[in-house]
């Protein structure tokens, strides 16, 4: 058997498999982030056969083994998936609707809009997947890889007895697994209230992107519609462009589904520095149109009218699950619904991106989730599930940011990360000089958090803060005197969460006769240890295991050093420096001396700094400064 068809039986048999357990998620009541449903999802066990011969490379004919509907975000990361497991090569076509080659979505509301002197970004420049370092996927690159793309033709029919997908210009494809990847489509305002009028503008693609340039190029007022990601990243570039702006919406502050109002005012305040006016905490009536036909104002529901010749509408997306509602998909949940493999409840067709609610594992409960990141991980999921015997459930983390104000000569730049959840109560350090950091604390656990103008370090470390949910002290956190402060009271919890886990593998935890508990000195010895940039990673196992045995020793001190002694002497192989500074911290730990001058012992006598990186070496200073 050729392992082309060994793969394709793979792929088959793990599209049909069902889960153990079947799916019940529950669903917490507030939701501030993503669009959630409370109940349970099932997805039936039917076995199903692709009854058609795959065709070469030159798809004479209208069989394709893998079919991508969408030629966004997701679409581009799933054929890059497709190329690295060899499946791609006259196996995989795209549908798209798009005259482009999948492409960096992000980048139309930001360095896409900059000034036209401001270098602003333009295609081939950010296609999938250069936003995440990788490759730049441009049409020929497709054409190399032998995969097919259909541009400017979108899927019309789905016909699942047959397999098939007509296109809207007649084309007939039959596939043997489908990838749903249509993303989201920009929510608009009705006809009747001037949503269509020229000058009205909606981005979601880049000839949206291209028409509101043309607009701003003749512009003079500008008005944008909503205070979310959209009108927050088009009102800058806007500003750019040294145009007067207006940012109309209902909430009373920027990104209320994110922002905390402490939050979302420190924003408005910097972009009325920039010359951006707000109007919060009222609704549009209609959209005003010239004599010319051409919008001219925005009338609001108490009666007032704000000039605007250009109007861009940023009220949110809506996923584009036509026509594939009609043959029987779940879209009752806010999106197309998925398990953890991304497969839908037809046989041999799966949904990734924005257009699928799946199970959000670590918070137990179903999301749909707008934002690249999502797109670029479900996608590489889905693949790797389909095409190999992978059968890990997603375990996503929510993961948002915004980077505005990049543009040449811009005064000050912003970049801000959220990783988490935003439940419970909130703990905001920092004066926006430029830092602000928000903590989202919820019985007592660190659930979320955001941060602003972060060095690269400091942002590596929110996601591991909000997969680990630490139990931290607010009170301490609150009384930190800076954002750095607080993110090292942060770390410092999870840094105790290590070492607890350590612990837990070792299995003492279990053994009634491990009653010593840790003290300062000994917690700081265990952090160094699990600092240590060691190749052997069972090494540093077993002498952390021979850290918590000899804290159980009811000896006397000398004789307690005396064992680590001969312990670390009859060890083959050692290496002096390494093997004396480790001795040295047992006898920390088990004497529990001054921890400040354990590290001053290591650093000074024993070559520390061979040991642990620049960058751990660092916090142990700040711990050393700190005391």
């Amino acid at each position: 058997m050729s392992s082309s068809v060994r793969r394709l039986i793979m792929a088959s048999l793990s599209n049909t498999l069902s889960l153990k357990h079947g799916l019940s998620l529950w669903c917490p009541q507030s939701a501030p982030l993503n669009r959630i449903h409370k109940g349970s999802c099932s997805f039936p066990s039917r076995s199903f056969r692709r009854c058609f011969t795959v065709s070469a490379s030159s798809f004479a004919n209208e069989n394709r083994e893998f079919v991508i509907v969408g030629g966004g975000n997701a679409a581009g990361y799933a054929a890059k998936t497709f190329v690295e497991h060899g499946m791609a090569n006259g196996k995989l076509c795209i549908v798209s609707k798009e005259a482009y080659a999948p492409y960096e979505r992000p980048a139309l509301t930001k360095a896409y809009l900059f000034p036209l002197d401001k270098k602003p970004a333009r295609l081939p420049g950010f296609h999938t997947c250069v936003g995440s370092g990788g490759e730049r996927q441009t049409p020929d690159w497709y054409k190399e890889q032998g995969i097919e793309m259909l541009y400017e033709d979108p899927v019309a029919n789905v016909d699942i007895e047959k397999q098939t997908l007509t296109t809207n210009s007649g084309k007939l494809l039959k596939y043997g697994s489908l990838i749903i990847a249509t993303g989201c489509s920009a929510s608009r305002f009705p006809d009747k209230i001037g949503g269509n009028l020229p000058g009205v503008h909606y981005i979601r693609d880049v000839a949206d992107a291209d028409s509101l340039i043309s607009s701003l190029e003749k512009a003079k007022k500008v008005v944008v519609v909503g205070g979310g990601y959209i009108g927050m990243e088009v009102a800058a570039a806007t500003s750019g462009w040294k145009l007067d702006t207006t940012v109309i919406f209902p909430e009373d502050h920027l990104m209320p589904r994110l922002f905390t109002s402490s939050l979302g005012q420190k924003y408005e305040k910097l972009y009325q520095d920039y010359g951006v006016k707000f109007v919060k905490g009222t609704s549009i009536k209609n959209l005003e149109a010239g004599s010319d036909g051409h919008v001219s104002g925005v009338k609001l529901q108490n009666g007032s009218t704000i000039e605007a010749d250009t109007v861009v509408i940023g009220i949110g997306a809506k996923p584009a699950v036509v026509p594939f509602e009609k043959i029987g998909l779940n879209s009752t949940v806010g999106g197309i619904q998925v398990d953890g493999q991304f497969r839908t409840s037809i046989p041999g067709i799966f949904a990734i991106g924005d257009v699928a609610a799946f199970p959000l594992k670590m918070y137990n409960r179903i999301s749909r989730v707008e934002h690249v990141d999502h797109a670029r991980r479900s996608a590489q999921h889905c693949v790797k599930s389909l095409l190999t015997a992978h059968t890990d459930t997603y375990d996503y983390l929510p993961y948002f940011y915004s980077r505005v104000f990049e543009y040449e000569g811009s005064p000050r730049k912003v970049w801000w990360q959220f990783f988490g959840d935003n439940v419970g109560e909130t703990v905001e350090i920092g004066n926006f000089d430029p830092k602000v950091a928000t903590f989202w604390i919820d019985s007592g656990k660190l659930k979320g958090v955001l941060l602003e103008s972060g060095t690269a370090e400091e942002f590596q470390l929110l996601p591991k803060l909000a997969r680990s949910q630490p139990s931290v002290d607010k009170a301490k956190l609150q009384n930190a005197s800076s954002v750095e402060e607080a993110l090292e009271i942060a770390r410092a919890s999870l840094q105790d969460i290590e070492i607890s886990r350590s612990v837990t593998t070792l299995g003492y935890e279990d053994r009634p006769d491990f009653s010593v508990s840790l003290s300062s000195g000994s917690r700081m010895a265990l952090k160094v240890v699990l600092k240590f940039d060691l190749k052997d990673g069972q090494f540093k196992q077993n002498f952390i295991e021979k850290v918590l045995s000899l804290l159980k020793l009811h000896v006397e001190e000398r004789d307690r050093i005396e064992v680590v002694r001969k312990a670390i002497a009859k060890h083959p192989g050692t290496h002096s420096i390494e093997w004396i500074a480790k001795e040295m911290l047992l006898i920390a730990i088990v004497r529990d001396i001054d921890a400040v001058l354990m590290v001053r012992k290591l650093r000074k006598s024993y070559g520390y700094a061979h040991l642990v990186s620049v960058a751990q070496a660092k916090v142990l200073e700040e711990e050393e400064n700190e005391k």
